[in-house]
């Protein structure tokens, strides 16, 4: 972590800085529509953020109502908070419009939808969570996508050779 106390993160080009992604989303699901949310957290979760630190690999998002939560990701605690720090894995509540909500609610109903985090971001001062409607792979899926992967990378680098 820099002496600044900033995100370990570096600033994108349309100033979204980086705090956690979810890769290993998009190898185990299949991404069909992604959204942009606000976060409700309390004030040492967002020291805790801007410190660079959170974990989205356990994280999904239901509903209950009809509001959106989500759950199972990690924000350890602030390092330099009293007793008032929060909780590292509670549910955190997700900030949509009601269309949205309303539209997401309906695809998760079909068999088999999910929602899940992608990327964990700060956006003018504010934390947001890229979470994207998800269906699970099977097994014979990842296998394909690796090999097509593997495929696409030897074609790279045999045109690599070629050039040279």
């Amino acid at each position: 972590m820099a002496k600044s106390g900033k995100v370990a993160g570096k600033k994108a080009a349309d100033g979204t800085q980086t705090v956690a992604s979810n890769r290993k989303a998009r190898h185990d699901y299949l991404i069909e529509d992604t959204w942009e949310a606000g976060l409700a957290l309390m004030g040492t979760e967002v020291k805790a953020l801007r410190m660079g630190r959170a974990s989205l690999v356990d994280g999904y998002a239901a509903f209950q109502g009809h509001e959106l939560w989500l759950e199972g990701v990690h924000i350890p605690e602030y390092v330099q908070g009293t007793w008032t720090n929060h909780t590292p894995r509670r549910r955190r509540k997700l900030l949509l419009h009601r269309h949205e909500l309303d539209k997401i609610h309906s695809k998760i109903n079909e068999s088999g939808k999910t929602v899940v985090p992608l990327r964990l971001y700060f956006k003018d001062g504010r934390a947001k969570v890229e979470i994207a409607l998800a269906t699970g792979k099977k097994h014979h899926d990842k296998r394909q996508a690796l090999r097509e992967k593997q495929d696409r990378r030897e074609a790279e680098r045999e045109m690599g050779v070629k050039r040279r």
